[in-house]
């Protein structure tokens, strides 16, 4: 079984998300003759096609050197040309974009240590000679300058799915077949990639320009990540930059897959909802339509300002790295993929420190999958809401990293905490150094109202595997319940976490177990590649006895082209060919109502919650199994078949204290 790569670390998955891909579907040039041409390389060399009269074919590589996909197969094209050197074959990669400079396209062919020709396109000439519309897009050509072969490089990456290795190697067949005075069997394949950007002639008339109108549209739900030093692809803070990438802009707006926001607009409203109106959109389509004006620059909006290296607004008080060296990442991950890391921190905290920030940053975008960060207190420091007792700070997963909580809320790290980053690495092929880290923000204590707590929906049965994912099954459904809440609180937001087969996920709001209820959040195209975090506009009330429920589907079916292997079943697991399901939200409990419940009572609470199939919080008699019965009967007190968690904690305790003595 070919294993697919089950995400694209870090820098990569946003490049190849964050501006997808897309088909440029034709076969209409296959056996069309192309006439010479003459570029200029990254040195000022002038190249020629008529230079090469000894070769018997020659690849023509249409490249740009920010496209996710061009910078991925830079290498693969340059083993290409030592492999087929000796056989007659040679390369050209030419750069057409108006907005690759000499200097980014002279440091594309040093990182992928090209030594075949790369050129500048200037005016896009030859792309329109050739007839290319992507990047990158091969054409192979004959000792007669037919087009032989027109298409990808290979299948390995494609709209929403990267592959270990390619099933089928397109051009590196073509010119085997070629060599071997065979016909070429696929003669034609769709390349797959960005829009290579080509010189318009802007409408001087035109009433929308990016000056006054686009800018600010990219300001507003863009830049946040589409600027220097962040995880987008390239930067849309400068005209230039942003007019050669106009019509992948409106490509992938019109696509639905930028900005990233998934959430069903027909649920509840989120203050960090950053998706375009149906107006932002007409306007975005009006000035590619006239050639991406730029109209006059004094209407240009002043520059939004960034803490440098950090999305949160203010400078952290503090940082702390995961450890004192970096962590030596293994080139590969092997059958089991590479276990979990865990570093402790001791911050030194002498007083209860109050978090209204926190940002986890990867030391190395290339192989950092996800971090975790959390607090670990002190025994008998712990607050409980809707039965967790957990001590999560923040983390980074593809799409979000930084929380910064509304005004009088925090999450709480008691005295003596101790800081646990979790770490899950994706190897890349080559061994890697990180030496990730976190930044935490303060507030005082007296600015504090409600205290923040992170509960989660899960599913017990799927979590100890008593049930799995069908094989070959487009919409498996697995639904879970949270425990009753116990206090007043406010709900403040959602990150549902699947892994590569979620399809759908939805957050209710129930008032048993069992009924329907109120829909809070609908995810109805769950993405990996941005695991959102949803922060609720105006926070809503909940009531002692509420319930948060969640519906989750899957799709482990060939119809998933993320999917690793849609003919086995899939089970819980770490590692993200296997699956999870869970509904992490935000709680804030009045201060004053935040006590910190002692251990037995945590333990009790996590025992029954094992048992707990109907999600009333208790645990009933018949389910518990037949070995456990004893001590559930020792448990019940007051004798009505019904054991409570303070009923448990009370047992435990008292066991405890018996083992002392």
């Amino acid at each position: 079984m070919q294993r697919f790569c089950y995400l694209i670390p870090g820098f990569l998955s946003v490049c190849l998300c964050a501006f997808p891909l897309f088909a440029e579907s034709t076969n209409s040039l296959i056996g069309k003759k192309v006439e010479n041409f003459s570029l200029k390389d990254f040195r000022g060399k002038t190249v020629s096609l008529n230079d090469q009269t000894v070769q018997k074919f020659t690849v023509i590589a249409f490249l740009g050197t920010e496209c996710p996909l061009a910078k991925l197969y830079g290498g693969r094209l340059q083993e290409l040309s030592l492999e087929f050197a000796d056989q007659g074959v040679s390369f050209y990669a030419i750069m057409s974009n108006q907005q690759d400079s000499l200097t980014e396209i002279a440091a594309y062919a040093r990182k992928h240590e090209i030594t075949f020709p790369v050129l500048k396109d200037a005016g896009n000439h030859v792309a329109d000679q050739f007839g290319a519309k992507r990047t990158p897009e091969i054409f192979l050509l004959d000792a007669k300058r037919t087009i032989r072969y027109h298409g990808r490089v290979d299948d390995q990456y494609g709209v929403g799915y990267l592959r270990d290795e390619p099933k089928r190697e397109d051009l590196k067949i073509a010119l085997t077949e070629l060599i071997a005075n065979k016909p070429v069997s696929v003669v034609s394949t769709d390349p797959v990639g960005c829009f290579i950007g080509r010189m318009r002639e802007p409408d001087s008339k035109s009433s929308v320009t990016y000056s006054n109108q686009i800018s600010r549209i990219f300001q507003k739900h863009c830049v946040d990540c589409h600027r220097d030093g962040e995880i987008a692809p390239f930067q849309l803070t400068e005209y230039q930059e942003v007019a050669g990438w106009a019509e992948t802009i409106a490509e992938v707006v019109r696509d639905q897959r930028m900005p990233p926001w998934h959430a069903d607009p027909a649920y509840g409203k989120f203050s960090n909802d950053c998706s375009l109106s149906q107006a932002e959109k007409e306007l975005i389509y009006q000035w590619v339509e006239h050639g991406a004006p730029e109209g006059n620059p004094k209407d240009l909006p002043e520059p939004k300002t960034f803490i440098a290296g950090w999305k949160l607004p203010q400078k952290p008080d503090a940082v702390f790295y995961m450890r004192d060296k970096p962590f030596q990442v293994p080139a590969q991950a092997g059958k089991r993929g590479v276990k979990y890391q865990y570093f402790t921190v001791d911050p030194g905290f002498k007083e209860d420190k109050w978090l209204t920030g926190a940002e986890a940053l990867p030391g190395n975008r290339a192989v950092v999958h996800h971090i975790l960060v959390f607090a670990r207190p002190p025994s008998g420091k712990r607050v409980r809401a809707f039965g967790e007792g957990d001590q999560f700070l923040v983390g980074y997963v593809p799409g979000s990293r930084e929380v910064m909580l509304p005004k009088g809320m925090a999450k709480k790290v008691p005295a003596g905490s101790k800081l646990v980053f979790q770490m899950h690495y994706t190897p890349i092929g080559s061994e890697q150094l990180d030496r990730s880290k976190v930044g935490l923000v303060f507030t005082d204590e007296s600015k504090v109202t409600h205290q923040v707590v992170t509960a989660q929906v899960i599913n017990q049965d799927f979590v100890r595997r008593r049930i799995s994912i069908d094989a070959n099954d487009d919409n498996f459904q697995i639904e879970g319940t949270s425990p009753p809440n116990d206090r007043n609180a406010l709900l403040l937001s959602f990150m549902p976490h699947m892994h590569l087969r979620g399809k759908s996920f939805r957050y209710e709001l129930r008032k048993t177990p069992a009924e329907p209820g109120e829909v809070l959040l609908d995810v109805p195209a769950f993405d990996f590649n941005w695991q959102t975090a949803y922060q609720i506009e105006k926070p809503i009330p909940l009531e002692t006895g509420d319930y948060i429920h969640c519906v989750a589907h899957f799709n482990n079916s060939d119809s998933n082209l993320s999917n690793p292997n849609p003919n086995k079943s899939v089970s819980w697991g770490d590692q993200t060919w296997n699956e999870m399901m869970i509904g992490y939200f935000n709680v804030a409990i009045p201060k004053k109502e935040a006590a910190a419940e002692n251990e037995f009572k945590t333990i009790a609470f996590r025992l029954i919650r094992r048992r707990d199939k109907n999600s009333n919080g208790k645990l009933e008699q018949d389910e518990v199994p037949l070995r456990e019965l004893p001590f559930f009967f020792q448990a019940d007190k007051d004798k009505n078949a019904i054991v409570t968690v303070e009923e448990l904690a009370a047992l435990i305790e008292k066991n405890q204290s018996r083992k002392k003595e």
